[in-house]
């Protein structure tokens, strides 16, 4: 069959699925078998999904397929991170990492072929923006990441959170990405808890509104700066949604959500955000909304032209929020010495033109 018109399974939450075989006259307890062979075994082969009807089988292999994007190299840290290069078309490809930790196992999953949003201090930025991640190129990196693991054959998975926090700005994908988190987070699926699944924003207020009424996630939010001025300049989606309208939208969120604290993401860079004021200005603005905040020492990346703030900065800047009652961590680099670390992703991005950026916010405003 004509490659268009053939179903792609990993684009289909449990729903679609279940619509899908309603549509083919067969019942809705196929999605179930499916999505237990594909998603709990690591299977995508028809002929060894032994509790479905030889007959059935051939139907399906004739009208779908599980297209993955393909592997193009993988790198692996002294400290044990790992980063993978997917090809996601001909032209483009983003990066997959896999943080390995004593007590958790934390993916860092790409939403968008670069990113649209510009923010100075970011690599992937940098490469400008092509498209969006369809619903299988993002579950698609969970589930090639699980492969790779050998997590598929674990009684207990290898994976235990993931984090919409690599490539692209996950709110302006929000169809696409809720629909993978809901396979992320679905017992048929990865059956990762709700709070092990964290989106990271840059402050998209219309999608943060609409993500609290439409998924059950926890929300990082990369702010960087405690006044308009300077948050302008780093975070040029700032001039959309100022400080004040970002944080009624974080309020707003954390009622949703039982007051379950937001992770708020800061930057260190030596000399533009770190100084002694700043932080009582952060400490003031985190006041209004449960809060806690993950200290990012800077990754420097090629023609940046920040440097990281230093230890004893850092540990002053930390201490200045914890007492004022804020839970802070710094947290530690992973993964630098293969770019792999926060704000170092980079892919291949054959970049468009930025038109898309201003469509898709007219459409979430």
């Amino acid at each position: 069959m004509n490659s268009t018109t053939t179903t792609n399974f990993f684009d289909l939450n449990q729903p679609a699925l279940r619509e899908f075989f309603s549509g083919m006259e067969e019942k809705p307890y196929r999605a179930t078998q499916i999505m237990k062979w594909v998603y709990h075994q690591g299977i995508t082969d028809f002929d060894k999904m032994t509790d479905i009807s030889k007959g059935l089988r051939q139907h399906l292999a004739e009208q779908t397929a599980f297209k993955l994007p393909e592997i193009v190299s993988q790198q692996i840290s002294d400290d044990g991170t790992r980063k993978w290069l997917l090809r996601i078309d001909d032209k483009n490809c983003v990066e997959t990492v896999f943080i390995p930790e004593k007590d958790r196992g934390t993916l860092c999953v790409s939403s968008q072929v670069g990113c649209p949003l510009d923010c100075s201090f970011c690599s992937t930025g940098k490469q400008g923006f092509n498209r969006n991640l369809s619903v299988s190129e993002i579950i698609g990196q969970l589930w090639l990441a699980n492969r790779e693991l050998d997590s598929f054959q674990q009684q207990n998975r290898i994976i235990t959170n993931v984090v919409m926090m690599g490539m692209g700005e996950p709110l302006l994908n929000f169809d696409n990405v809720v629909k993978a988190m809901d396979l992320m987070k679905d017992d048929l699926g990865f059956n990762i808890s709700q709070k092990r699944v964290t989106l990271s924003t840059a402050g998209i207020v219309p999608g943060i509104d609409r993500l609290a009424e439409t998924s059950k996630v926890s929300l990082a939010v990369s702010l960087h700066a405690p006044n308009n001025e300077l948050r302008d300049v780093l975070v040029p989606i700032n001039r959309s949604y100022p400080i004040k309208e970002l944080m009624a939208a974080c309020q707003r969120y954390a009622r949703q959500r039982d007051d379950d604290p937001i992770t708020f993401e800061y930057v260190m860079l030596g000399g533009i955000n770190d100084s002694k004021a700043e932080a009582k200005q952060l400490a003031k603005l985190l006041a209004s909304v449960p809060a806690k905040v993950n200290l990012i020492p800077f990754n420097p990346f090629p023609g940046s032209e920040y440097k990281c703030s230093s230890i004893e900065t850092i540990d002053q800047f930390r201490d200045i929020l914890v007492k004022q009652g804020i839970i802070t961590i710094t947290r530690k680099t992973r993964g630098d010495d293969i770019d792999a670390a926060c704000g170092q992703l980079v892919g291949q991005v054959v970049a468009r033109a930025k038109r898309l950026q201003q469509s898709q916010l007219n459409r979430q405003s």
